[in-house]
């Protein structure tokens, strides 16, 4: 596995006009650029995308648009859960398949509270299964409404049945992926680990690539990573570059994702700051940091002779 390809998939962020509107043409410039940069597949409608403020009709939408610009380029996958009885959440996982995404992800915590134990998580999962006949399913461990984490051999449970074959993985804990990757091994699946910290560590332990936050800032960047992450003879640029992330990890998750729609502003995309989620305000001192940000990126980005498309 430490030598095999691997891939960044972006969690997409949703460009709004500034009376809250999605903004589609944004839209397609920001897909444009996560393909130019080598993206190896999108994730769509998920926490980024601000996909609990979109109504049905808005993700449908806007997944539509996603597939229709990738034109058949990488694979797309989208969520397709949103809380309620399963067979509604069925319903939505069959809607979304129907747009021909590769996989349609469920989120952890809305299969079950918080209270509730795993036996019970798990006989929604398998209900879930079984009311979305051949559809390829993943999971993403997202933080909202609270984070729900997959056990290694929960996931494995469920990857054993062929059905999924895709995890978003956000537990921060290289051990347990190092686990979720043993039992796991041999199947048709990807785990894609969100935690840049150990971004390089968790390609070498076997991971099939990235999707994180950071690649809506610089997904080039990312690409580069997971291009690179094994090349002894860039081993000292590797680990500048997992520094340079590592340093960077607040200020990219203040006030996000404002902050990253003002750093591709500066990138010369044509996209407003508008959100519909309440992240706090974006004060003069962010803006400061996010600058600095885009500054400190200019120039590794020149040393390393990564070309940008905006």
């Amino acid at each position: 596995m430490e030598h095999a390809q691997k891939g960044f998939i972006p969690v997409m962020l949703t460009p709004f006009l500034s009376n809250g509107n999605i903004d589609y043409p944004a839209l397609t410039q920001l897909t444009e650029i996560y393909l130019q940069a080598g993206a190896s597949g999108l994730f769509a409608n998920c926490l980024s995308s601000e996909m609990f403020e979109l109504s049905d009709e808005e993700r449908i939408q806007a997944i539509k648009h996603v597939i229709k610009i990738t034109n058949g380029a990488v694979p797309v996958v989208a969520t397709g859960t949103f809380g309620g009885a399963i067979s509604k959440q069925a319903d939505f996982v069959k809607k979304i398949s129907d747009l021909g995404v590769e996989a349609v992800i469920a989120i952890t915590s809305l299969l079950a509270d918080e209270n509730e134990t795993d036996d019970v998580f798990n006989e929604r999962v398998f209900d879930l299964l079984d009311q979305t006949p051949d559809i390829p399913i993943g999971f993403y461990e997202c933080p909202v409404p609270y984070k729900r984490l997959l056990k290694p051999q929960q996931l494995a449970d469920f990857v054993v049945t062929g059905r999924v074959i895709y995890h978003k993985d956000t537990c921060l804990d290289l051990g347990q992926i190092k686990d979720k990757l043993s039992l796991t091994e041999g199947h048709a699946f990807g785990l894609y680990d969100a935690y840049m910290a150990h971004a390089v560590e968790s390609l070498k332990a076997g991971s099939s690539g990235l999707s994180c936050i950071q690649g809506n800032y610089f997904p080039e960047l990312i690409v580069w990573l997971c291009d690179h992450y094994d090349n002894e003879l860039l081993k000292h640029e590797v680990a500048i570059v997992q520094q340079f992330i590592i340093d960077n990890m607040d200020v990219m998750h203040h006030v996000y994702p404002i902050v990253s729609k003002y750093f591709l502003q500066k990138r010369g995309l044509d996209i407003s700051t508008f959100t519909r989620r309440n992240v706090g305000a974006f004060t003069p001192g962010i803006v400061k940091d996010i600058e600095k940000l885009y500054d400190d990126y200019t120039l590794l980005r020149s040393d390393l002779n990564i070309q940008v498309y905006i």
